[in-house]
């Protein structure tokens, strides 16, 4: 009898206190205070003291931030680490 197919390990919650999808990418679209979005490697104004996105659930919320979902690709084991990560991709995909 072959052995049953192994279960993918999930994809990571938030990091708590991490913030680096809020400060890595950039996002071009505009939301409440930034209305040309934010460049890459800057905090997002709506980025609290304890790294969490004071638009998370809102419609303000920019398509981009909704998107960008957690992963251990993207996360690793840290938040420099998931800096680097962000920040490379921020550099591949550049125009």
């Amino acid at each position: 009898m072959p052995a049953p197919a192994a279960a993918a390990d999930p994809a990571p919650a938030c990091r708590p206190g991490c913030g680096a999808c809020c400060s890595a990418p950039s996002i071009t679209t505009p939301m409440p205070g930034m209305p040309r979005g934010k460049p890459a490697g800057e905090r997002c104004l709506h980025l609290d003291d304890a790294m969490r996105c004071g638009l998370f659930g809102r419609p303000e919320r920019p398509a981009f931030c909704g998107g960008l979902q957690p992963s251990r690709e993207m996360c690793g084991d840290d938040r420099v680490q998931a800096i680097a990560w962000l920040a490379r991709m921020e550099r591949l995909t550049a125009p």
